[in-house]
């Protein structure tokens, strides 16, 4: 995760060209800027250890991590190939000191597509997974489904990332989960193979 957030930082700093501001569209103006999506915002780091920390299988766990870490040096590729940012917003963000934080932290830099919300889709799936085969109630998934669905809304409700920032997030977990649970079938049990 050092090497991940030192790489994220550098290429953030270091961009191969001018980064290319992502356009808005009608979905940006509906969600709208909502301060108390931070706390949301910010549970993604919790959410994201959920599926190994359940994980009853070595093997499911290691290859967790290694499709978990493709997906983001795929995403890393891409912020260095096509470098892109969030449009500016003029707003005096020492109003909100948790989001002022993240924003001088993270800039406005590597938005598209969103690694937040890709990981969050990402865990998503693995979580359904995994509840699945542990045969645990459905009340569950559901409670797993609203908590991802609240992580990609405040992505925009923080002014992180733009709606296509979140599309091409979901899309990059989506192919990413469904390549990683293809490959591991089975995520609950030990296997003698492992």
């Amino acid at each position: 995760m050092a090497l991940f957030f030192w790489s994220y930082f550098w290429i953030l700093e270091h961009p191969r060209s001018v980064a290319v501001v992502m356009p808005e569209i009608w979905l940006d103006h509906w969600v709208g800027f909502v301060p108390s999506a931070f706390p949301i915002y910010v549970s993604l780091w919790l959410y994201v250890f959920l599926p190994p920390a359940v994980m009853g299988n070595l093997r499911a766990l290691v290859w967790f991590g290694v499709w978990v870490g493709a997906m983001c040096l795929f995403c890393l590729a891409l912020f260095w190939w096509f470098p892109t940012q969030t449009p500016l917003v003029h707003m005096d963000w020492s109003l909100y000191p948790g989001l002022a934080v993240v924003k001088g932290v993270d800039a406005a830099g590597n938005a598209c597509p969103s690694l937040h919300v890709a990981s969050a889709v990402f865990s998503l799936c693995w979580m359904h997974r995994i509840l699945a085969q542990l045969r645990s109630p459905a009340v569950l998934r559901w409670i797993s489904a609203v908590q991802c669905v609240a992580i990609v809304w405040s992505t925009m409700a923080t002014l992180q990332h733009v709606a296509l920032d979140v599309f091409a997030g979901v899309a990059v977990g989506l192919v990413f989960a469904a390549a990683s649970l293809a490959h591991v079938k089975n995520t609950a049990e030990p296997t003698a193979a492992s």
